[in-house]
């Protein structure tokens, strides 16, 4: 019974696959289907506040993204020293996590339909966050957006930035892909 749901839901999933592969042919004026844009991974980070003043804030900031983004961040560390924020090379001060495959359709899924119609006063996410090769940055003030992550078990609310990296050449393509998708953009 359940592998017939699974393989009806799989089919279906294909079907609308085909269906936005067809639309983005037609809007991009593409012929090949190999060459329609893609999303390739999907690089989560946050920047850890008071890193250097605790490092147990640095464990407690890794718990809360892995729980966002289902897998368990990697620690980075500064480059060089800075003497002014009193940085020195080699000291831990943010994380990031890479997600592909099928965590990262889960996870882009999420944040279109969940997520982002959870924030206060939203009309849509801006046009302008492309890099100009068709990756889109989206920067998120607080955590507590995200479902998995109850408010009153964080002590200090930290930021976090998502960059979904496409295999688009340009803004407008990358732009008519996530559209596609069904990210929530602004009306021009």
């Amino acid at each position: 019974m359940k592998l017939e749901e699974n393989l009806k839901q799989s089919l279906q999933a294909g079907a609308l696959k085909k269906e936005t592969i067809v639309k983005l042919q037609e809007s991009l004026g593409i012929k090949n289907p190999h060459r329609i844009p893609k999303i390739t991974k999907i690089v989560i980070n946050m920047g850890v506040k008071d890193a250097l003043s605790d490092k147990k804030n640095v464990e407690k900031a890794a718990v809360v993204l892995g729980k966002i983004a289902g897998q368990k961040p990697k620690v980075m560390k500064a480059r060089k020293s800075i003497a002014t924020f009193k940085l020195r090379q080699g000291d831990e001060i943010g994380l990031v996590t890479t997600l592909r495959g099928k965590r990262m359709y889960d996870f882009f899924e999420k944040l279109t339909s969940i997520v982002l119609p959870r924030l206060r006063d939203f009309h849509g996410v801006s046009q302008k966050s492309f890099d100009g090769a068709g990756n889109y940055t989206l920067g998120f003030s607080e955590s507590t957006v995200f479902p998995e992550i109850d408010p009153s078990t964080v002590d200090k609310i930290q930021g976090l930035e998502v960059t979904i990296v496409t295999s688009a050449h340009n803004n407008s393509e990358g732009y008519e892909l996530l559209k596609a998708l069904g990210m929530p953009f602004q009306k021009s």
